[in-house]
């Protein structure tokens, strides 16, 4: 019984990772593999990639679900603040330490505690931590008693941790101690086929905060959308959805929604007699979907006579997104070589 749980959960957790990637398959994979186990976790990758959800994952899908889970940042911490917070401390220890205080490891024993961004921790913290992962015990600030706690420790850093205790900012012996079983979790433009799931994942979750009912996004918008090159990653994108959904008033997510900076990029073209295939995947894709949207557009323009608006109603698209299309692809100076000028009878092309 306890393993048919162990393995619902299991599923059910790793569900909250949102992508289908060979990248993100190797995620969920490693993360079935470690979240029954009380090994130290160090999560690396750039700032924004979605760490904080894989420790979710690992917290759910293990033995220690439904025990305390506590997530440290070290960053937004006082450094002289840190430690007592941390390990706790008792009364007097320091200037407006008026009574004693149990610390985070305290109050995650027999759970887990996550500590984000480690890289910031400074080096007496270290000593102290190193400790908590040898053997198992913590002593607060101003005392002389150890304390046994019971805590699997999840961390996670954006900066090259090897690369700082080479520069002696952070203990090599910390640093060995954390990096028992290490997921470097890829940017988001290492996996631009999983922007589609996030996208409509997110517009999902911003439906239900504002209330509102968008149903989807437009095909133009989701191609502005995987063309993006995201330095921000997935906390940039979800920034994006969010500022589409609270802006957009019509059924469907627009490019005009999107911030200015998404439009100012023209699609790729391919070097005249160069193949696709000669072209890396994803580039090749861009490539392929941009032809694609010229063809169509310019036979649609030829059967519409160049007459914008009648153009639009062939394509389903209203006439401003239709324009802004045009203007994307540089399309204007065809429609006008098909259509006398763009107007006909009794229409404002």
């Amino acid at each position: 019984n306890r393993y048919l749980k162990r393995q619902l959960a299991e599923k059910r957790s790793v569900e909250r990772i949102i992508g289908d990637s060979e990248p993100m398959r190797r995620i969920k994979q490693m993360v079935r593999q470690v979240a029954g186990t009380n090994a130290t976790v160090l999560l690396t990758g750039e700032s924004g990639v979605g760490k904080e959800v894989v420790v979710d994952a690992i917290q759910a899908a293990g033995d220690r679900a439904g025990k305390p889970y506590i997530k440290v940042n070290a960053a937004a911490l006082p450094r002289d603040l840190l430690e007592s917070e941390l390990f706790g401390h008792e009364k007097g220890a320091f200037t407006g330490a008026t009574g004693s205080k149990r610390g985070l490891f305290e109050a995650a024993d027999g759970g887990t505690i996550f500590l984000d961004e480690i890289g910031q921790i400074p080096p007496p913290t270290q000593v102290k931590l190193l400790r908590v992962l040898q053997e198992g015990e913590i002593k607060r600030v101003g005392s002389t008693d150890t304390r046994r706690v019971d805590v699997r420790v999840v961390a996670a850093t954006n900066v090259d941790l090897l690369e700082a205790t080479k520069r002696g900012n952070f203990r090599e012996d910390l640093y060995y101690r954390l990096n028992v079983i290490t997921i470097q979790l890829p940017t988001l433009r290492e996996r631009t086929g999983d922007v589609p799931l996030l996208a409509l994942h997110f517009l999902r979750k911003y439906n239900a905060r504002t209330g509102k009912k968008i149903e989807g996004i437009e095909p133009e918008a989701l191609q502005a959308l995987e063309r993006y090159s995201w330095p921000g990653n997935v906390r940039e994108l979800e920034n994006v959805i969010e500022r589409a959904v609270v802006l957009g008033r019509g059924r469907f997510i627009r490019p005009a929604d999107l911030p200015e900076n998404f439009h100012q990029s023209a699609p790729p073209r391919r070097d005249e007699g160069r193949a696709l295939a000669d072209l890396p995947y994803k580039q090749a894709k861009a490539v392929a979907l941009a032809e694609f949207d010229r063809r169509y557009l310019s036979e649609l323009l030829v059967r519409a006579d160049g007459i914008v608006s009648r153009a639009a109603r062939l394509a389903g698209m209203d006439r401003s997104n239709f324009r802004r299309v045009l203007k994307k692809y540089d399309l204007e100076a065809e429609r006008l070589r098909n259509g006398n000028g763009g107007a006909g009878a009794g229409d404002n092309p």
